[in-house]
């Protein structure tokens, strides 16, 4: 069985809104985990970017998105169910946080959505007289496949050249709105250029109509995803706009930025010492919280501007 056959039976037999842990959940119950072949250490997260996939790549999907906070997810013909209402607080009018506070979050999302490992990237741990202010990411990561390949089939991949891992860039802004869109996006674009992917990532995202086209369209042309995070309920962040793979690194870049940067340079030490040894050191990387903790944290800070 296929996640997405899972999926699919789920919330046929439930004929209601489920979140991407919820079908899971039933389905170990049920016995239908059993089915489905390798599933990594996270996987209602896979459940949930299966289900992204399907819908934006087939118009014809049977899935759909039913509320926020959490989100859920169901079958199209039954969409008109009810979902249990929630006791949601309302978005402060400006943010009382910092970008800084916002890391947490996303280390929390990529790590328990997508497998992926991040780290911090500070500017100020950089060469003084090299600095470029557009070369730093906020945030770097890293995806290895070695909880779900065997060695064996790594040692393979390694010996025919096959890319064994996905290097990741992050631009974080508390807020994305028209005033500042522009800047973001381009600071995004240029420092983004050496990974795989890169992403744009805010967590009050402007919702006018205008605004979400020029997002789009300003995606479209230069291949930048974008994320929102959510600091009430960290589990429904979600990849508003997927980022466009590259195929290959930005090698000259890479090492401009490891030249100039002690973070950087950590990072791709650990990335190294990790693939030798077949095991990944978390303490290498940023810390990952619980949901609990991260929306501690951001009713306890004071309110800040930047």
């Amino acid at each position: 069985m296929t996640f997405l056959e899972l999926i699919e039976k789920v919330l046929r037999e439930e004929r209601r809104p489920l979140t991407a842990k919820e079908i899971w959940d039933i389905a170990e119950k049920r016995g239908y985990a059993e089915q489905v072949g390798t599933r990594g250490k996270t996987p209602w997260a896979t459940i949930q970017s299966t289900i992204y996939v399907e819908m934006r790549d087939n118009p014809n999907s049977k899935l759909t998105k039913s509320g926020r906070r959490p989100t859920r997810f169901v079958l199209k013909e039954f969409a008109d169910v009810p979902i249990p209402s929630s006791n949601e607080p309302t978005l402060p009018t400006k943010a009382n946080y910092t970008e800084r506070n916002l890391h947490p979050f996303l280390t929390y999302f990529t790590y328990m959505y997508q497998g992926i490992y991040t780290k911090t990237i500070y500017h100020q741990n950089s060469s003084k007289e090299r600095y470029a202010q557009w070369l730093h990411p906020d945030m770097v990561g890293v995806y290895f496949p070695l909880d779900t390949w065997r060695p064996e089939v790594l040692e393979i991949a390694r010996e025919v050249g096959t890319q064994v891992l996905r290097l990741y860039s992050y631009e974080l802004k508390r807020e994305l709105t028209f005033n500042n869109l522009r800047e973001a996006f381009f600071q995004a674009v240029s420092n983004s250029s050496w990974a795989h992917q890169g992403y744009l990532v805010a967590s009050v995202i402007a919702q006018d109509e205008d605004f979400i086209e020029e997002l789009k369209r300003l995606s479209t042309s230069f291949g930048i995803g974008v994320i929102k995070l959510d600091v009430h309920n960290p589990d429904d962040s979600e990849i508003l706009i997927p980022a466009k793979e590259r195929e290959f690194l930005d090698i000259n870049t890479i090492n401009r930025l490891a030249e100039i940067n002690s973070d950087f340079r950590k990072f791709l030490k650990g990335i190294k010492i990790d693939l030798s040894s077949k095991e990944i050191r978390k303490e290498r990387y940023d810390p990952v919280l619980s949901s609990e903790e991260l929306v501690r944290s951001i009713s306890e800070t004071e309110p800040a501007d930047e």
